[in-house]
């Protein structure tokens, strides 16, 4: 699909007007801050420091990417059971050491695909094979959308007043979606996340408390990596962070496969591949580096631009900067705090949806015939182990100054449903006939 066939309220490069800029941008921020913040807050790490990172961390892939790809990027939830491994072996510091040298993998990865092409990957990508595993980035998320709508925060049971409140924020969005005009129909999401609040506030969920006791100006808690500890630990905590990359990097493939998908264009050509991937190891360095935790590219803004089809790399560019101010802004970075996780999931439910959406979507604009069995297997199985939760997990052991310390790696989820679908692919008969339609996008300039 060409961008010329998609209504676009906003093109890449297209600037809007001050007023308007700052309130799209805010509904960016607002989409991706609970999942940022919720990664530190998991792993041990400031989110304040999360927070300015993610910032940071956009700017500059924005900048490797010849501003030419509207992505936002946060906190990587693939990289939380690692972080917390790596910090109980060395510690946080020797945790940013593997997430620097995940940052350092996606470098080398993307030098790899700079001199090699994309040729050889649009081969092994047919609309077969990534209308499913867009499906399943989408699908894969609902547990956790419907997890932050429907229970109380940490406990994991069942809450109506939260559940209500999730529905209500869910609903104010879809209405505003639909019948909202002008510039307000470019920012259903922040209506609806301002209003589940409203309810939040109503239904007794919300804890502003701490805000008053914020400061206005405070420094968020920079660390730096432990270079400095003994080598067996160095490499363990190595070991165990840093192979999450081989994770990371089939979800950004996808991300960017939803993403040229939404808008229209082939991002994964023009700027390349390569271009996003380089901004994505550049950003996750940084974050390293600042005592943040590994940056990716955030499916729930990709929803936001599905949604609103304003696809500026300025509001994103907006959004990044007010991160970045707003870790500096205490009670600000607090009031923001204080928006209910259900709320959060309302808006989730509907963002993960449109992710999975669109993957059926690329489906049907391909004509992929699922009559076929061979295109009815390849996308069962996908759907299937992508949903499902199945991995593959490699255990070994490592000698920590007299002590082994067990270590596994795992490929889960998208990843290996990733891997399997591109096995069957190239296996079973019939491949010439199913890829004779052409190429997964449509050749456009962005």
């Amino acid at each position: 699909m060409a961008a010329a066939d998609i209504d676009v309220v906003l093109d890449v490069h297209d600037r809007p007007r001050p007023g308007t800029w700052a309130i799209l941008s805010l509904q960016h921020l607002f989409a991706m801050f609970g999942a940022t913040i919720l990664v530190p807050f998991l792993t041990g790490l400031n989110p304040a420091v999360a927070l300015v990172t993610s910032g940071l961390g956009t700017l500059l892939y924005i900048l490797c990417t010849g501003a030419r790809i509207p992505a936002y990027l946060g906190s990587s939830f693939a990289f939380i059971t690692p972080i917390i491994s790596a910090a109980s072996i060395a510690g946080t510091g020797g945790a940013l050491v593997g997430a620097l040298v995940a940052g350092l993998i996606y470098v080398v990865v993307a030098f790899f695909i700079w001199k090699a092409g994309i040729g050889w990957l649009m081969r092994l990508l047919p609309p077969i094979v990534v209308g499913p595993v867009i499906m399943v980035i989408g699908l894969s998320l609902a547990s956790v959308a419907v997890d932050m709508a429907m229970n109380i925060p940490g406990q994991g049971t069942y809450s109506a007043p939260h559940f209500a409140t999730a529905m209500a924020t869910l609903l104010i969005a879809i209405l505003c979606g639909m019948f909202l005009k002008g510039v307000f129909a470019l920012v259903p999401i922040l209506f609806g996340i301002v209003g589940g609040y409203v309810v939040g506030l109503a239904l007794g969920i919300v804890d502003v408390s701490h805000v008053a006791e914020a400061a206005w100006f405070a420094v968020p808690a920079f660390a730096l990596p432990s270079f400095d500890l003994p080598w067996p630990q160095l490499l363990a905590c190595i070991l165990v962070v840093a192979p999450v990359a081989v994770v990371t990097l089939a979800e950004h493939t996808g991300d960017q496969m939803v993403l040229s998908k939404v808008t229209g264009r082939n991002f994964l050509e023009k700027p390349g591949l390569h271009r996003s991937i380089l901004g994505d190891g550049a950003a996750t360095i940084l974050a390293a580096l600042l005592g943040g935790p590994p940056n990716t590219t955030y499916g729930e803004n990709i929803g936001v631009i599905a949604i609103t089809r304003v696809m500026s790399v300025y509001v994103i560019g907006g959004a990044a900067c007010l991160a970045v101010v707003f870790g500096f802004v205490g009670k600000i970075a607090a009031l923001i705090q204080t928006i209910p996780t259900a709320v959060m999931g309302g808006v989730s439910i509907l963002l993960f949806g449109i992710i999975a959406s669109s993957g059926m979507r690329m489906l049907i604009d391909r004509h992929v015939d699922l009559g076929r069995k061979r295109n009815l297997i390849i996308s069962s199985v996908i759907l299937v182990i992508g949903i499902g939760g199945a991995l593959v997990q490699m255990p070994f052991s490592v000698d920590v100054e007299g002590e082994t310390v067990e270590i596994s790696v795992k490929i889960a989820g998208m990843a290996l449903a990733t891997l399997v679908g591109l096995v069957l692919n190239l296996l079973l008969p019939g491949r010439e006939a199913a890829e004779h339609g052409g190429s997964i996008f449509q050749r456009t300039e962005a």
